[in-house]
């Protein structure tokens, strides 16, 4: 980790109430325990975004308008296997496309790269390992076609309202007019199928928060003890939000990139948001974010939505 990393790190855990980014969950490790968790049968987000992709991928790709040859650039692609029914789709229709997976796990993109080379040998791959905006930054409007850029898996859940329309007034910066995003985001519905998602009784939530602490043991020379912390989460259908935290179970201090971090017992660490939208929500950022919404695809129950906007 380089120095603004571990200071952003040391900002989050020296503050007044404790935070960590959940960008931080991805590591190899984290990203090989959220595959676990998108396997679980309680966490329906997975099924349901993979049902909408597999059973309407021509009316999406209809609705972008693209005739011709474009590029379909992933952000946060992880094993890309929602996105391989797209690309599926497409290679039966002998429609051009470049796939740029872009993920900040090299372990994933690998995986990825190897799994459709072999997959879809007509589909030509372009991946791409890093941050977004730094692999982004200005070349979508280089390129000679036009783009549709995935931002999949509900990931807008997990930025406080004010972050999540800069990040895609950002996408909207380095998009060119014409080119579309498809934006995946998690829909209210009853509490208890959405508190049962992010509170499994399996535990695998629980050791992917954890994982975070195994992280900067490994990566910062950190000396945290798992078994002085603990998993809390909860959701709120008023506002839409599950929080997600870390518990400190005593009294402790950590080392940390040469630093001491103290911890009171019972003490939290917030690790993650994960929001969940109404329509009028989507669609009121899309507007003040300079998009025009195309379309809301749904899965059969109404749970999810992937929403096409175009720029």
């Amino acid at each position: 980790m380089n120095s603004n990393t571990v200071n952003e790190i040391l900002q989050g855990l020296s503050a007044p109430e404790k935070y960590i980014s959940s960008k931080f969950f991805y590591d190899d490790a984290g990203s090989a325990i959220f595959q676990q968790i998108m396997e679980m049968p309680e966490y329906y987000l997975t099924n349901a975004e993979q049902e909408i992709l597999a059973q309407q991928a021509g009316d999406i790709i209809t609705e972008t308008g693209f005739k011709g040859p474009f590029n379909l650039v992933e952000l946060g692609a992880g094993d890309g296997s929602k996105t391989f029914e797209l690309l599926n789709y497409l290679d039966k229709q002998n429609r051009e496309v470049t796939y740029v997976p872009i993920d900040i796990s090299m372990a994933a993109v690998d995986g990825l790269a190897a799994d459709f080379a072999q997959r879809l040998p007509n589909v030509t791959l372009n991946p791409k390992v890093g941050d977004y905006f730094e692999v982004l930054n200005g070349r979508l409007k280089s390129e000679a076609n036009p783009s549709l850029l995935l931002f999949l898996g509900s990931n807008i859940g997990n930025y406080i309202p004010g972050d999540a329309l800069d990040l895609l007034r950002l996408f909207h910066k380095n998009m060119r007019d014409g080119d579309a995003l498809l934006l995946g985001a998690d829909l209210q519905k009853n509490p208890e199928v959405i508190r049962r998602a992010y509170d499994d009784p399996h535990g695998i939530t629980r050791n992917f928060n954890l994982n975070l602490l195994d992280r900067f043991n490994r990566e910062l020379d950190a000396n945290f003890v798992k078994e002085q912390f603990d998993f809390y989460c909860h959701y709120n259908p008023l506002s839409g939000e599950v929080r997600s935290y870390l518990i400190s179970l005593s009294d402790q201090v950590v080392d940390l990139a040469d630093q001491q971090i103290s911890f009171k017992k019972d003490e939290l660490i917030w690790t993650e948001l994960s929001k969940k939208y109404s329509f009028p929500e989507l669609e009121g950022m899309a507007v003040t974010a300079g998009f025009e919404v195309k379309r809301h695809f749904l899965d059969s129950r109404s749970y999810f939505t992937n929403s096409l906007w175009i720029k």
